[in-house]
């Protein structure tokens, strides 16, 4: 059990560098809040066009299959059984129509009325009137499945959602070394220095944050490979003990993280990151290039193409 190669999700990939490297991290932070934000308020069409928009970065990227497809292929799985949930599940909008008409108009009249009156004439329904349009609010009802407009577009708002949201962080993750991401975010916040934010402090916590990650899931496949080796047996054990076993690995794992932790602590300390006007490192030296200056380029059409179609 490799839990840093059977869970990729998240995990810089250093090779093959690909065209999606070499872009500047500050114009990929644009276009991932460019994917984040423009599915706001926009219109079936647009969200579907992100999906689409997404799936031929991947391909056109040139990554290596096993890598996309571990990533990308959990998150489509997921992303589409939402869909077949809401779009299935009642949508929640329950229409009661009142006739026009009362049911029995003669109820409404006077004895006295209905005595002069001369015996109505039998009743004779109207033919039912031909629709105007196509329009139908149930697109499928067969049995217990019932698809409306309503669910449709709920389920198609969901799965595009949820598909862009991990698709696009994953893939920017995936091309963007930890140093790139924090050393953009800094580039891009530092006007807030001049409020008194403590900028520099933010992208350290962020850059420790990233490097964190991989130590946990080492320390959490240790352990587990450590409770393996012992090939202790959980049914004669029960449920209490088994309990009590995973409440000792919890907590080892909890002091192992803070030993790892102080360690990194202590050895910043020793290196002399005692404040950011003392020691300041620079992550990464930005420098424009051509192919930077045709994706932000392609960043404007995008917005533009979002304003003119993507509106509801």
């Amino acid at each position: 059990m490799d839990l840093l190669r059977s869970l990729p999700i998240g995990l810089y990939l250093e090779q093959p560098i690909t065209w999606l490297h070499r872009i500047d991290p500050r114009i990929k932070v644009a276009w991932l809040m460019a994917f984040l934000l423009t599915p706001i308020a926009a219109n079936p069409y647009w969200r579907l066009g992100l999906v689409g928009c997404l799936l031929v970065l991947m391909v056109s990227s040139l990554l290596p299959l096993r890598v996309w497809w571990r990533q990308i292929g959990l998150v489509a799985l997921f992303s589409m059984l939402l869909f077949g949930v809401t779009l299935f599940a009642p949508d929640g909008l329950k229409v009661d129509h009142q006739p026009r008409l009362p049911e029995n108009e003669g109820a409404i009249a006077s004895p006295s009325t209905l005595s002069s009156s001369p015996a109505p004439a039998p009743s004779v329904s109207p033919a039912p009137l031909p629709q105007p349009t196509a329009y139908q609010y149930v697109l499928f009802d067969r049995s217990f499945l019932k698809v409306t407009r309503r669910s449709l577009n709920l389920a198609v708002r969901v799965g595009t959602l949820v598909f862009t949201l991990l698709a696009s962080t994953n893939l920017f993750l995936l091309t963007t070394a930890p140093e790139e991401i924090t050393a953009g975010l800094e580039s891009i916040l530092s006007p807030l220095r001049r409020l008194k934010v403590p900028v520099t402090e933010i992208v350290l916590t962020l850059t420790l944050s990233l490097r964190f990650i991989p130590l946990v899931l080492e320390e959490v496949q240790n352990l587990v490979r450590s409770v393996r080796t012992r090939a202790i047996n959980w049914r004669k054990i029960g449920f209490r003990g088994t309990t009590q076993v995973w409440l000792t690995v919890a907590e080892r794992l909890l002091d192992n993280l803070l030993v790892r932790a102080e360690q990194i602590a202590s050895a910043m300390q020793v290196r002399g990151f005692t404040s950011p006007n003392r020691h300041h490192v620079k992550w990464h030296q930005f420098k424009f290039r051509r192919l930077d200056w045709l994706v932000l380029i392609g960043l404007g059409v995008f917005l533009s193409a979002r304003l003119v179609w993507g509106s509801v």
